[in-house]
């Protein structure tokens, strides 16, 4: 991988303050008086072009000039949730962006992680994020009044998610048998002693065989721990193939970067495991007949390469009595999903109701 250059300053013309990554304007933005800082795309350019590499050699070593983001940075680990959170080093850390703990911990002597080689800026505003979060705190029927009325907008934070992707060639043999239906027609003695015909299905097995290439590009798997896996899930996916640009540190300016904590090795083999059940999936769908059984499936990998990327999110986190919530939202397509705490008053109210309406109706059916 190309080192990383570092980060020269972005200093407000206006008012000498450090400018930040604006996702509304595309630009660095100074903060405290709104001035749009001169920049241009590729300023600080890491390579000339994003590059897949070969995860063969960089299991076998990464060198330190291939670590890093690119400038001084502070890092702290959340002892509750245990992202790693890394920020501009002027910024004091109190809480933990991922779940709100104030029990935080410098990590500053941990060895540096795989250097990002490229990201997607962030597209969607901290504006357009609060009124969503708005409408979608205002829509949860079950949530209880008070969290609506809150509509936490005040824990809204913009994240840098680390991934990996992954592409790789799979050549698959597969066996099978398959099974083709047909009817048979027997006359059964029914109960009261009258013999009546049957069409029974019946199942013939054939061996059967065959193969297939696939091509995975961008496979993704994700490197954090942060963000609760079932929410990330639902605002995949990241557009990857077409909207990634070479990580340029200006895009992180005043936003919070996670330090992955799943490795390059781990996440090699969550994404084989990924593969193999799409290889699977694709086999079982060429073996003919009607149905189908001792499905076996030998692949081979080729040409296996990776990218270590960063994408952003906009994550809301809170807490409700004594469980931590969050909301995310893709910083790049604006795709929501969220949790709640549940007002039991309202569901015993709903199910006292439910058992009203059942003995109502069973009144008057046999009334």
């Amino acid at each position: 991988m190309a080192e990383v250059s570092a980060l020269r300053k972005h200093p407000c013309p206006e008012c000498g303050g450090d400018a930040e990554w604006n996702p509304k304007k595309q630009a660095l933005v100074c903060p405290y008086c709104g001035t749009i800082v001169p920049w241009s795309d590729g300023e600080t350019p890491v390579g000339a072009a994003i590059v897949e590499h070969d995860l063969a050699e960089a299991l076998a070593a990464i060198t330190d000039e291939q670590r890093g983001l690119g400038e001084q940075k502070t890092s702290v680990k959340c002892e509750s949730c245990h992202a790693i959170s890394v920020f501009d080093s002027d910024r004091a850390a109190q809480r933990c962006d991922f779940c709100g703990s104030p029990a935080i911990v410098p990590t500053d002597d941990l060895t540096d992680a795989i250097t990002p080689e490229s990201l997607l800026p962030a597209v969607i505003s901290n504006s357009q994020v609060r009124d969503q979060l708005r409408q979608w705190y205002g829509s949860r029927f079950w949530a209880p009044n008070k969290l609506k009325k809150a509509a936490l907008t005040d824990t809204l934070k913009g994240i840098y998610l680390p991934y990996w992707t992954f592409d790789a060639h799979v050549d698959a043999q597969w066996t099978a048998e398959s099974g083709y239906y047909y009817y048979e027609t027997r006359r059964v003695r029914g109960p009261n002693g009258k013999s009546t015909t049957q069409r029974v299905r019946r199942t013939r097995w054939k061996r059967s065989s065959g193969s297939l290439s696939h091509f995975f590009d961008d496979d993704a798997v994700p490197g954090t721990v942060g963000v609760h896996t079932a929410l990330l899930r639902k605002v995949e996916p990241f557009p990857t193939l077409t909207d990634l640009k070479p990580y340029e540190p200006a895009y992180v300016r005043g936003w919070t970067v996670e330090r992955y904590q799943v490795d390059l090795r781990q996440a090699a083999t969550t994404s084989k495991s990924q593969m193999d059940n799409v290889i699977r999936q694709l086999c079982s769908r060429d073996v003919p007949g009607d149905t189908q059984r001792n499905l076996r499936v030998s692949s081979t990998y080729h040409g296996r390469t990776f990218k270590h990327i960063l994408v952003p999110v906009w994550l809301a986190s809170y807490t409700y009595g004594t469980k931590n919530f969050q909301v995310v939202v893709n910083g790049y397509t604006g795709k929501m999903a969220g949790e709640h705490p549940l007002s039991w008053a309202k569901i015993t109210i709903a199910v006292i109701l439910g058992l009203i309406v059942i003995a109502i109706i069973a009144v008057a059916i046999n009334g």
